[in-house]
């Protein structure tokens, strides 16, 4: 099948066009100024929608041209070139200009509706919003992505105070209504943690479990769902190097004395020292405002 797309053989130009537009999309994107991640020399077809083969730093990714299509408006709208508040070409003109089919189209403007990017207004066009106002945390590295926003590395220092502010409140809230087993299963793990060291990775793992304890005990959804986001990669804190952490992993008295101030129910104590701790592994560069 891959073999048949990448020659072209048993497709016309007009059969190609359910497999993504007249012509290739490849050239379409790459015509457009779209990065290599958007396009390859190596295609295969799938039954609902075209694939292309792309491949960065040496990994191989298969991706729809929905989802090729979702990542260029997405970084024309974080990066400025479609501000908020106008209107998005129409659908039939986005499938010209990219040389892709309309549902395509449909489903690339879908996902940026979900991301809060775009909306349908009541006169049927589709408009540009302002993701400052309307993005979520789910966006996070798309703006890192886009030429005009912040950089990966502005982006996981805001990611890192945002982890100082919420584990200061979670052990804060967790003093107050963690359940007694639950405090002690925290004070057991600061135990646990204080036996890992030194080695900063084991370090690292255990005290995300160790976090995981304190943010669950604290009863707060949001809390927990953030933090599954800073953990998991969707934010880049997650790929801050161990090493730049020190200050805070080595410091394996602050955690026990955190878990004891939990246990204790000493919400302020247990508030101020989670703050001091995760502060240390900000950067202490300053950061503009976001424009």
């Amino acid at each position: 099948m891959a073999d048949r797309a990448a020659t072209g053989t048993g497709r016309s130009a007009q059969g190609g066009e359910e497999h993504g537009g007249p012509g290739c999309p490849r050239t379409a994107l790459r015509a457009r100024g779209a990065p290599q991640k958007y396009w390859s020399n190596q295609l295969t077809s799938v039954p609902v929608a075209f694939t292309l083969i792309a491949m960065t730093d040496g990994l191989i990714r298969r991706e729809a041209v929905s989802d090729q299509l979702f990542a260029v408006l997405r970084d024309r709208i974080l990066g400025g070139e479609l501000p908020a508040g106008s209107a998005l070409t129409a659908e039939r003109g986005l499938a010209a200009e990219f040389g892709v089919n309309r549902h395509a189209v449909r489903e690339a403007v879908k996902r940026l509706q979900q991301a809060r990017l775009l909306e349908v207004s009541h006169g049927g066009r589709t408009l540009v919003l302002d993701w400052r106002h309307t993005a979520g945390l789910d966006l996070a590295m798309g703006i890192a992505a886009a030429d005009a926003g912040p950089s990966v590395e502005d982006l996981a220092r805001d990611a890192l105070e945002m982890r100082a502010c919420i584990g200061a409140d979670a052990a804060r809230l967790c003093t107050i209504r963690c359940s007694e087993d639950t405090a002690g299963k925290i004070v057991e793990a600061a135990g646990r943690y204080a036996r890992t060291g030194p080695d900063l990775t084991e370090l690292a793992d255990a005290d995300v479990a160790w976090w995981r304890l304190i943010v669950e005990g604290s009863g707060n959804v949001a809390y927990l769902l953030a933090f599954n986001s800073l953990v998991d990669g969707t934010l880049p804190v997650a790929d801050v190097p161990d090493d730049l952490r020190t200050a805070e992993l080595l410091d394996v008295e602050a955690h026990q004395r955190l878990a004891a101030h939990i246990a204790a129910r000493e919400a302020g104590a247990a508030e101020r020292l989670a703050r001091e701790l995760l502060s240390r592994s900000v950067p202490a560069t300053p950061r503009k405002a976001v424009r």
